[in-house]
């Protein structure tokens, strides 16, 4: 079994919540860490990627 080392731990609530359904659902903070899209169509996508069209939709980071 692999161990995850603490950088790379992932913490509830900052990482990732629990949706109602009891689905794992990671935050836009987790993505940003993480560095690159999955283009799974994450809820909380920063990288604009829409997973209806295939495509990335510009992003205001403001």
């Amino acid at each position: 079994m692999l161990e995850q080392s603490n950088e790379n731990k992932l913490i509830e609530g900052e990482d990732f919540y629990f949706t109602p359904e009891g689905y794992k659902c990671f935050t836009e903070k987790h993505h940003l860490k993480r560095g690159y899209c999955c283009k799974s169509g994450c809820r909380h996508c920063p990288y604009g990627y829409d997973k209806k069209t295939g495509g990335f939709k510009k992003v205001d980071r403001g």
